[in-house]
Parts: C-alpha cells; sequence; structure tokens
C-alpha cells in the first residue's frame, strides 16, 4: 500500500470534491457492462433459436416470441450507448477539473516550499512536471470505474452463463479470474517499468529541448547547431525505446487476453455442451463480453506504471513546507553581519564588491529567494533563515539583476507587482525613464514584448524591471545592479526619479552595484568580501566603490 504523501492527499481531497461525478461514471460503467453482457448473450440466444425455429417449420415459426426479445435487445442497445456516453463525459469531467485545479496547487507549493526545491528544477523539468506528470495522473481518475465495471460484467456474465450450467458460469468465473490475474503479473513485469521509463525519459527530452532552446543564439554563433540536433536526437532516441517497451507489453497483454478468451470459450462450451444450443450460444456469448468488460481495468493496469512514476515526480517536488518561527513586523529592520546596528526605513544601503563575492546571493537570501544562513542577517529581530521565504518576501520589493519577463503586453508585466491604476503604471514608468519609449509604441502598456522581453533593449528590460519593483507595496527596495548597461545620461536621470521617489515614499533601500554614482545615492555602504567556510556571506562596513 502506497504512503500518504503530498502530492496523493492532493488527489485524495479531489476525489472527494469530484465524487459525485465519480460515482456516476463508475455507475455508468457498471451499467455499460451489465447491458453489453445482455446484449450479446440475449443477441446469441434469440439468433440461435430463430435459426432453430425456421428450421423446425411454419408452426415452430409462428410459435416462437419475436417482439419481445427484439424489444429487449433495442433497450439494452440503447442502455450501452448512453451509459457509455454518461460514462465518458463523467470521468473526463472530474478528471480535467481536478487537474484544473492540481497545477496551480502544485504550482503554489513549489513556490511556498523549501527554496533549493524550486530552485533545482530547470525551465524544461519543471514544466514537465506542471504539464506532462500532471497529465498522466488522469488515468488515476478517469479509470477509476473499471474495477466497478469488471465487477458488473463478471457478476452478469456468470449469472448469463449458469443458466445454461452451473459449471459453466464456474468455467467463466476461474477463466476471467485467471485473465485479469496474469494481466496483472504481465504488467507488473513489462508494463510498469516501461511506463516509469517513458515518464522518465519524456520528461528528460523536455529538459534538454528547454535548455537548448534557450541557448539557440550561442549554439548559432559557435556552430553548433548540428551538436544540438544530435542531442535531441538521443534524447528522442531514449523515449522512443521507453514508447516501444509500452506498446510490447501492451501487446503481450492484448495477446493474453485473446488467448484467454479463446481459452474462456472453449471452457464454457464444453461446460454446457448438455445444454439447449440456443443457451449453449447465451453462455458463450455472455463468456465474451465478460472478458471483454476487463478490457478497461487491463488498460489501467497497463497505464499504472506511467501514473506511479509521474506521481513519484511530482512528490520530490512536493516536500513538506518549512515552519515559520515568529512573526516580522511589515517595518522590519535588517541587520547584517559585521554591521554595528539593524538598519530600518527610510535607510539606504550600499552594497559592492567584487564580481563573485556574493552581492547577489546576500540579497536573494535576504529575499527569501534562497535559503538563508543561519547567524547570516536579522529580520525584526528574528534570524533570517528561521523565517519562511513567503513572509520575507512580503517585505522586500525586489528588481533583480538578471530580469525576468512574461512573453505577454507592458501592462501585464508589470501588473505582477501587485494591482494598480494606469496612473500609477505611468508613474512607475516615467521614474524608470521608460514611459517615451512606451508611448512611442501605437499599443501603449498593451504592446507585447515576445518571450523574455526579446523586443526590448538589454537596458529597456532593465528598467522594466525596475519600474515592476516600484509598483510593488514593501517596506523595502532592493536593486540589483540598477543603471548595468545604461549611458551615463540614462543613468543619471534613473537615479535622480529614484532618489525624489525614495524620499517621498518613506521606503528603505538596499542597492548592489558597482558604480560609483548609484552607491552616491546611499547613506550606509558595506563591501562584501566573499563566503565564510559556513557560507555566510563576508561584508566590511564603511567602504566606498572606486569611481566608474
Amino acid at each position: 500500500m502506497k504512503p500518504h504523501t503530498h502530492i496523493r492527499d492532493l488527489i485524495l481531497d479531489q476525489r472527494r470534491v469530484q465524487r459525485d461525478q465519480l460515482r456516476l461514471a463508475a455507475a455508468s460503467g457498471a451499467l455499460v457492462s451489465v447491458a453489453a453482457v445482455c446484449l450479446l448473450g440475449l443477441s446469441g440466444w434469440f439468433i440461435t433459436g430463430a435459426a432453430l425455429a425456421g428450421v423446425a417449420g411454419s408452426a415452430a415459426v409462428h410459435a416462437f416470441n419475436y417482439m419481445m426479445p427484439s424489444a429487449i435487445i433495442r433497450l439494452l442497445a440503447i442502455l450501452r450507448t448512453g451509459a457509455r456516453y454518461i460514462e465518458r463525459v463523467a470521468g473526463h469531467r472530474a478528471a480535467l477539473k481536478a487537474l484544473a485545479r492540481l497545477r496551480p496547487q502544485l504550482f503554489d507549493a513549489l513556490a511556498r516550499g523549501p527554496l533549493h526545491n524550486a530552485l533545482g528544477l530547470s525551465s524544461g523539468e519543471l514544466s514537465a512536471r506542471l504539464v506532462q506528470d500532471i497529465d498522466a495522473v488522469q488515468t488515476v481518475f478517469v479509470r477509476r470505474s473499471a474495477p466497478w465495471s469488471f465487477g458488473a460484467g463478471l457478476t452478469a456474465s456468470v449469472a448469463l452463463a449458469m443458466i445454461a450450467s452451473p459449471w459453466a458460469g464456474l468455467a467463466l468465473a476461474a477463466g476471467m479470474a485467471t485473465a485479469c490475474g496474469v494481466s496483472v503479473l504481465i504488467a507488473r513485469a513489462l508494463s510498469a517499468p516501461a511506463g516509469r521509463q517513458a515518464q522518465t525519459a519524456m520528461g528528460a527530452l523536455k529538459e534538454r529541448l528547454a535548455s537548448l532552446e534557450a541557448a539557440a543564439p550561442e549554439l548559432k554563433a559557435y556552430g553548433l547547431d548540428r551538436w544540438a540536433a544530435r542531442e535531441v536526437a538521443a534524447g528522442a532516441a531514449e523515449s522512443d525505446r521507453a514508447q516501444i517497451a509500452m506498446a510490447r507489453a501492451g501487446g503481450w497483454i492484448a495477446a493474453w487476453q485473446a488467448a484467454a478468451t479463446a481459452l474462456t470459450i472453449i471452457g464454457v462450451a464444453v461446460a454446457a455442451r448438455n445444454a439447449d444450443l440456443p443457451m449453449i450460444a447465451l453462455a458463450v456469448l455472455a463468456a465474451v463480453m465478460g472478458i471483454e468488460a476487463a478490457g478497461g481495468l487491463t488498460g489501467a493496469l497497463h497505464l499504472n506504471g506511467r501514473a506511479e512514476e509521474a506521481l513519484d515526480r511530482l512528490d520530490a517536488a512536493l516536500p513538506a513546507a518549512p515552519v515559520s518561527r515568529g512573526h516580522v513586523p511589515h517595518d522590519a529592520g535588517v541587520a547584517l553581519i559585521a554591521l554595528d546596528q539593524p538598519l530600518s526605513p527610510p535607510i539606504r544601503l550600499g552594497l559592492h564588491g567584487p564580481s563573485g563575492a556574493g552581492k547577489t546571493s546576500l540579497i536573494e537570501r535576504l529575499c527569501g529567494l534562497r535559503d538563508a544562513r543561519p547567524g547570516e542577517a536579522m529580520l525584526g529581530g528574528f534570524d533570517v533563515a528561521e523565517i519562511t521565504p513567503d513572509i520575507r518576501r512580503d517585505l522586500f520589493a525586489y528588481a533583480a539583476q538578471d530580469v525576468r519577463l512574461l512573453d505577454d503586453t507592458i501592462r501585464r508585466n508589470l501588473l505582477l507587482a501587485g494591482p494598480a491604476d494606469d496612473a500609477a503604471l505611468w508613474a512607475a514608468l516615467e521614474d524608470a525613464q521608460l514611459a517615451d519609449r512606451v508611448r512611442a509604441d501605437p499599443l501603449g502598456l498593451n504592446a507585447p514584448i515576445g518571450p523574455n522581453g526579446e523586443r526590448l533593449s538589454g537596458g529597456e528590460r532593465r528598467r522594466l524591471g525596475l519600474a515592476r519593483a516600484y509598483l510593488r507595496d514593501a517596506p523595502w527596495l532592493v536593486l540589483d545592479e540598477p543603471t548595468e548597461g545604461l549611458d551615463a545620461e540614462t543613468e543619471d536621470r534613473v537615479l535622480a526619479a529614484l532618489d525624489k521617489r525614495m524620499t517621498a515614499s518613506g521606503q528603505g533601500l538596499i542597492l548592489v552595484s558597482h558604480r560609483a554614482a548609484p552607491m552616491g545615492l546611499c547613506t550606509v555602504q558595506a563591501r562584501i568580501e566573499g563566503a565564510e567556510a559556513d557560507g555566510r556571506i563576508r561584508l566590511t562596513p564603511g567602504c566606498r566603490p572606486a569611481a566608474a
């Protein structure tokens, strides 16, 4: 029995939410199996009986009741078709609604969980978890009715076979049990490992494709197009091998089902040999549909390995959430190692130092974007390492050095910071010295910027990130190299607007820069020297950077 884990608990919750739809699908599936078994069995009895009546002569033909069996056969056909439709609609509705809720729950759990888990997933791997693995879980809902369909088919077919002969019913029950038992063994031996490998291989292929796509300009510049194609082909070949193994396992299950059907039919026919010919036809055709009713169950067994691997992969990305150890006030002061006292808004702290010393790492730990080191910084009297990342993030508006943008409009990218009207959006763009560029576009705020802002220059992307940070309501504004790549005139305008904005807002400022001009805004400065042996960042207070 599988232990309860985070993703399985989420699925159980969705099963409860979709309980009515799943029950409707199960009841409809059971009705499909009963109707199909009775339809084929009664049809066999009716056709054989009608043929014998025709051979016996006109008196037998007139005595034979054609009307009632014909009406029942038509009723069973209608019931089977209608129940099949309801089963498919209800099952897939439950599955699709559940998956639509699971994806945001998974994303939220990733965002709120330990940072090393989220940061350890590449964009391709994360996409595979949110799309491919969640899709594989669909079978958990869609195939939920399979056991009920099998049970109803087994009961109906055995009951009909026993009308011909009790031994025929026992032979059919034994044949169906053997067919399912061996199918389980084949699925565990072949389908399960192949399904797990197929799920893993497809995830690896998507991850590789995403990483190569991100590096496409460099690959073209260095003439590595063919190498990239070979890398993709190797990943695709691995995925294809896993898919072939899955198909082969499915073929073995289908072959066994065919053999089991033939053997069971022979056994039922022999057991019912003393019955009338129409009753033998009824028992044999009921046996055919009885084993056919197990098709949904064997299909679920075939896909079980892929679903289990998807669940395991999702579980690996969903560890238990960290525990908060204190409430941090909204105006919390920041205390860093080697600084004499806590700093509270509207103080302006400048951090500088050589490349690779840990400037970005320090502020990302402070902002809740990386795992913090104990004793490295304090927030509101609490060690940063003891405060959950989501609480830390609420205190900071962060403009990163490496700006990430949505493939959407300028407006939608700005509104990631929170709700704002157009006046606030334009004010932020004005302070970031980007308003004229946006006004020049006929679409204005609704202008698309392309994947990760490819329609903007590097400086424009950086200033759009700066404007977005301006819109976030937080006591601290954190800027990482906000003027890097800007010409001197634009830098002067950006810094003048920043100075004016900080004075008006009363926010605290933590600014990282190699350049003297941005650091001139800061009343407190410290130099990042590098990392200690325990990973904590070492600072020297009071130092100023060399002039740029």
